[in-house]
């Protein structure tokens, strides 16, 4: 899709432009694909949307890497369910970039070499079945902390987009909270295999909401232009708030000796996150940065039969039509 069949901005002066979007902005308006909008915003909202493309594409490998061994029948379908949901929020997303006048090969090729990135937390690897239930837990808790505000969000298809996914990300967390308390209710060893789970991904969760605010480059402006509706740190302290109480009804620890409730507050205190780790990651120096992506490589190059077939029956398909057109 070009980008002069959603936003053509030629016949309209900049000025109005700024006047027109800065008014919708500030009567919380939605912006759609057709109305005048200012390039930086466009790009601004191509790089988040694109991001949130790929981590939905990349989340989905350390996942499915657990399919074949689920403990039950029932597991494995549930997962494979979730797997599923994930590859169908990329598409959606995917989509909703392509209404900024965003190609979606374009964005891929970018993912592919490192030039966009994807969320951090799927650069950790599930090490056993007890990861499935914290990433449900905890890493689909904390995207959902972060994406409902999105449901609000300045731009109509993005905002459009995140309905339906949150909807699913609800399910996806129950998913984990259910497997963590079978778990943590079971045989000593299980409830150890919980624990160590948890031990590993609350960290990793907590700097899914990104760096803390002082430190964040596209926080504010993000803000300002009504695509994000809150700062990352009170993001994570609305995840943290609500992450506690949960696990003291799994029987779980949080590996964090400092977490405790303040009343002048009305939140609870935190240990010190070490963003360096996060810094270390964003860079490609986790755990898993190159075999996430050698993989992702890999299977789209795989894939690319099914992409040349899909484009020659398009093509063949407007062929037929234009010829039964003229023939009438």
């Amino acid at each position: 899709m070009h980008r002069e069949e959603v936003n053509d901005e030629t016949a309209v002066p900049a000025g109005d432009v700024a006047a027109g979007f800065q008014a919708l902005i500030d009567s919380d308006g939605r912006v759609e694909p057709r109305d005048a909008m200012p390039e930086a915003y466009r790009k601004s909202l191509i790089r988040q949307i694109a991001q949130h493309a790929h981590s939905e594409i990349i989340g989905m490998q350390p996942e499915a890497n657990w399919i074949s061994r689920a403990p039950s029948l029932r597991r494995k379908a549930i997962l494979m369910a979730k797997v599923q949901d994930e590859a169908g929020h990329g598409l959606y997303l995917y989509a909703a970039a392509e209404t900024l006048g965003a190609d979606r090969a374009d964005l891929l090729d970018m993912l592919h070499n490192g030039r966009q990135k994807y969320s951090s937390i799927f650069n950790y690897p599930t090490l056993t079945w007890a990861d499935m239930g914290a990433i449900g837990w905890l890493v689909d808790g904390a995207a959902i902390v972060n994406q409902v505000p999105l449901c609000r969000c300045s731009y109509g298809p993005y905002a459009r987009a995140m309905t339906r996914i949150c909807k699913e990300e609800s399910f996806h967390q129950r998913q984990g909270f259910e497997i963590l308390n079978t778990l943590s209710h079971g045989t000593k060893a299980q409830h150890a295999m919980a624990q160590d789970a948890v031990n590993r991904w609350w960290w990793p969760s907590l700097m899914m909401f990104g760096p803390p605010d002082d430190a964040s480059p596209n926080s504010a402006q993000s803000m300002a232009w009504g695509i994000k509706r809150f700062s990352n740190d009170d993001l994570r302290q609305r995840f943290i708030d609500m992450t506690v109480p949960q696990s003291e009804a799994l029987g779980l620890t949080l590996p964090d000796p400092e977490l405790a409730w303040n009343d002048e507050r009305g939140h609870y205190d935190h240990g010190d996150i070490d963003f360096t780790e996060l810094f270390e990651v964003i860079l490609g120096n986790g755990p898993c940065n190159k075999q996430r992506m050698e993989k992702r490589r890999g299977a789209h190059e795989e894939g690319a039969w099914v992409r040349e077939a899909a484009s020659a029956y398009a093509a063949k398909r407007r062929t037929r039509q234009t010829a039964a057109g003229s023939a009438a």
